[in-house]
């Protein structure tokens, strides 16, 4: 078995070019990776946990696709509960609670989440709804999440409702139905996270660094930063590159559907401090959420419209952002209008093809490991929250394919980056940095070296400590990279004019030993 040589879990320019000469020399790994997300960043942190050795990579950079487009919630699956789907409904809640218990209660927490209860409100479905939680509060039970992480659905009354979600038509308003659900602080982090973790296991994580042809046993990849060729020799081969896995194994078909949100002020919905259900006219399952993220902002989905075309980065489309707004104003006591929407973005879930249903949405959720002819292995499918679930079968698949040497899965108690006890130190951090950082805040203050100025927000809350811990420990590689993905200060487009100065002095300021030339 070839042993990598790193266990730190920093990721910076300079180890990048580590790991790029030392596959100049020749080794077989034992398992190559091939997509950065969610998944691909899952599956190689269970493979390097049991003891294999893992390269992943991926054409642009960590969580560039699907995994930083979600609506940043680790949920249930109460939709698919809805829909009849117990098996994947059960998955979700379990899923879900080792997020918020082990893997990384400092990037997920318990969200509440309001449906208002009006006059108008059709009998028949604020009795399914009501049912629908209460298999909510099962599952989360059979799951073994404790009411302390997440507490039980319940009626509540008309101001309550209203302080909670104070943009709620108050007229024939009678209450809501008040859950929770588990929020993810950012989507991307996760995904850094994950990395990290594996990274500090021994995992080669390259990004920017593109399969230009895959096989069972190895690929040729190409450099992205200077287009030089790099060479793959591995035992076993996993194809998790989202809605991009069929260009690299043709006989995985997709269906991508794409999921829109719009980015809106938190004062035009009152500050709220709750999410805000309100229901699709015409729908038993499907939902419009807004959902408050903090610094000021309130993230508004979902669609799920089916897509023939994968761009690199998907567009939200007017007829989305006017769904979206139209249905969130039937709730609302002034309803929303296009000016107030400061940015907008969409993600394209990669849905398996599925004969004998026309629409996306009611594709199933569930993930699939697939292997080709060739042996390569492909992940796909599934769902932001149960990625853990979908990297051990994946891994499982791979280890039983080539007959390696592995350990049993630990991921479901192994703790990420930042999710240890939190240091002294760390707690004269701002609580923005510990939810974001966890144990790592002390790390991130500690960029600015005694300088107050850098950490100031340049935008969105985010401080130019956070941009330069970024730089050196998190590998981010340019200026998109620290603004649209390590930090979201990129979805609203003149907090990202404000804050692109300071991403370049972060860059600057990283020296040589930890940046691209």
């Amino acid at each position: 078995m070839t042993r990598p040589t790193e266990r730190t879990t920093s990721l910076n320019a300079a180890r990048r070019a580590r790991s790029l000469d030392w596959l100049a020399t020749g080794p077989t790994v034992d398992l190559l990776v091939v997509g950065a997300g969610v998944t691909g960043a899952g599956i190689a942190l269970d493979a390097a946990a049991r003891g294999l050795s893992v390269v992943l990579v991926d054409r642009h950079d960590l969580a560039f696709g699907t995994s930083r487009w979600s609506s940043k919630l680790a949920h249930g699956g109460l939709r698919y509960l809805a829909s009849g789907d117990v098996g994947i409904a059960y998955e979700s809640a379990r899923e879900r609670g080792i997020l918020m218990s082990r893997t990384a209660p400092h990037l997920v927490r318990a969200l509440p989440m309001v449906l208002p209860v009006h006059t108008h409100t059709p009998r028949a479905r604020a009795l399914w709804t009501r049912a629908g939680f209460l298999a909510g509060d099962a599952l989360r039970v059979g799951a073994r999440v404790g009411a302390r992480t997440l507490p039980p659905s319940r009626r509540i009354p008309a101001p309550l409702t209203l302080a909670l979600a104070p943009a709620v038509r108050a007229e024939g308003l009678r209450g809501g139905q008040l859950s929770f659900d588990g929020q993810l602080t950012d989507d991307a982090r996760l995904v850094v996270a994950l990395a990290r973790t594996a990274a500090g296991y021994g995992a080669h994580v390259l990004t920017r660094c593109g399969a230009q042809d895959l096989t069972g046993d190895g690929a040729e990849l190409r450099d992205e930063l200077t287009g030089a060729p790099v060479q793959v020799r591995a035992r076993s081969v996993v194809n998790a590159a989202g809605v991009w896995a069929g260009t690299l194994v043709p006989d995985v078909t997709l269906r991508p559907s794409r999921g829109t949100h719009v980015v809106l002020p938190a004062a035009r919905l009152g500050n709220p401090r709750a999410a805000l259900t309100v229901p699709v006219p015409g729908e038993s399952s499907r939902f419009v959420f807004a959902l408050p993220q903090g610094d000021g902002r309130v993230y508004a989905g979902l669609t799920d419209e089916p897509v023939a075309t994968v761009p690199d980065i998907p567009e939200a489309p007017e007829e989305d952002i006017d769904f979206l707004l139209r249905t969130l104003s039937g709730a609302l006591a002034t309803p929303l209008e296009r000016a107030d929407v400061i940015g907008a973005f969409a993600g394209l879930r990669p849905l398996l093809e599925s004969t004998g249903t026309s629409r996306s949405a009611d594709l199933s959720r569930r993930h699939a490991v697939l292997t080709s002819p060739d042996g390569v292995i492909t992940a796909v499918g599934g769902k932001l929250t149960a990625y853990r679930a979908m990297a051990e079968d994946a891994v499982d698949a791979a280890v039983a394919r080539a007959g390696l040497d592995a350990g049993p899965c630990r991921t479901q108690a192994l703790a990420l980056v930042g999710a240890g006890t939190t240091p002294t130190s760390a707690r004269e951090a701002t609580a923005r940095l510990r939810a974001r950082y966890g144990s790592e805040s002390a790390a991130v203050v500690a960029q600015a070296n005694g300088d107050p100025d850098l950490l100031k927000p340049v935008a969105a809350g985010v401080t130019a400590a956070e941009l330069r811990f970024a730089v050196r420990h998190e590998g981010a590689l340019d200026e998109s990279d620290l603004l649209d993905r390590r930090t979201r200060i990129g979805l609203v487009a003149a907090d990202r004019d404000r804050a692109l100065a300071a991403a370049r002095e972060a860059l600057a300021a990283a020296g040589p030993a930890t940046r691209t030339g």
